[in-house]
């Protein structure tokens, strides 16, 4: 049974707020703010709560983006909720465990990020909902195969 996690993308204008990650799962990557759902919680409720604890914001409006399962070699396997979100109250600030920076969204740094972002991250941030699948190699990190759709 995968585990179920949350990402959540902070949008302003043109630009996307990334978390480089100091410890735990992606330490050293660039990714959204987010983490596990814990047992009786809502993905939502679970993406707040993240972003409270990383960001130090409180997101207001969660616009739900779609799901991606990730299944590793090891046979972990993550059912991840997407979310955007353009309201939030606070400013994007340094935690334990991730340094907030704003990127332009045609400009991100896919060389520091997940191997599989730069295969669906764009669809999102041009607001498609989508359902995908990547399969990981034996590393972990280097993608086997894929699939993603658009959904409505």
């Amino acid at each position: 049974m995968a585990k179920k996690v949350t990402i959540v993308f902070l949008l302003r204008d043109d630009e996307v707020c990334l978390g480089m990650k100091k410890r735990g799962f992606g330490v050293g990557l660039w990714n959204g703010t987010g983490g596990k759902v814990l047992e009786g919680e809502i993905p939502e409720d679970a993406a707040k709560r993240e972003a409270k604890e990383e960001f130090g914001v409180d997101l207001i409006d969660l616009k739900d983006m779609g799901k991606i399962f990730f299944i590793y070699k090891d046979g972990m396997e993550l059912e991840s909720s997407i979310y955007v979100c353009r309201k939030w109250k606070g400013e994007p600030v340094e935690g334990e465990e991730m340094s907030p920076k704003w990127f332009k969204t045609d400009n991100l740094p896919y060389d520091s990020m997940w191997s599989d972002d730069k295969l669906w991250l764009h669809k999102t941030l041009e607001g498609k909902k989508i359902e995908a699948n990547f399969y990981f190699n034996e590393d972990g990190k280097s993608i086997k195969k894929f699939d993603i759709k658009e959904i409505s």
